[in-house]
């Protein structure tokens, strides 16, 4: 004997979440945020939260699948808003988001790479998976006039950040990360 049943619903894969928190004072990160952001969806199967790093909590890394930190440099280190950031999230989310992939973009006015140590560190704690090597995109401001400045991010540079965003997505959403 043979049921008329109804044939399965395809499959359709819940979308993932890309947690982008940035930083920025004079603007720099803020547009490699938000260009890693447009192009970090993938046909629907990713979904992108962007958020300042001062309105965002543990609470949002742990209802994301991968993140992207995006901070200036101030004083060769990490800026404090982002680094207040890792702060008041890093205990409420210690074990609870291990081996979800992250990357980091750092806008520089020398070489970035003590504040993208400082990153790399506090995500090796929370046992996060590293998707690349930190982006640094450097402005060589190196006066007080310059260093506070508005920054204009180079078109190539915004690119390297757009492409960053859409390999993150893609390996959301193909489920590589």
């Amino acid at each position: 004997m043979i049921l008329n049943a109804a044939a399965p619903a395809p499959y359709t894969p819940m979308p993932r979440t890309l947690l982008i928190v940035f930083h920025s004072v004079t603007g720099g990160a803020q547009q490699m945020a938000e260009a890693a952001a447009r192009s970090a969806t993938h046909d629907g199967q990713v979904r992108v939260r962007l958020l300042h790093a001062a309105a965002a909590q543990a609470d949002d890394l742990l209802s994301s699948d991968g993140y992207l930190f995006a901070a200036p440099e101030n004083l060769a280190a990490l800026a404090g808003v982002m680094k207040d950031f890792f702060d008041r999230t890093y205990y409420p989310a210690l074990g609870r988001i291990v081996a979800r992939p992250y990357a980091a973009m750092i806008c520089a006015g020398s070489d970035g790479a003590n504040a993208a140590r400082q990153i790399e560190r506090i995500c090796t704690g929370w046992r996060l998976k590293k998707c690349a090597e930190p982006l640094i995109v450097c402005t060589n401001a190196q006066t007080p006039e310059a260093i506070l400045a508005r920054k204009r991010i180079a078109p190539e540079d915004l690119q390297r950040c757009s492409d960053l965003g859409a390999t993150l997505a893609a390996g959301l959403a193909l489920g590589v990360f």
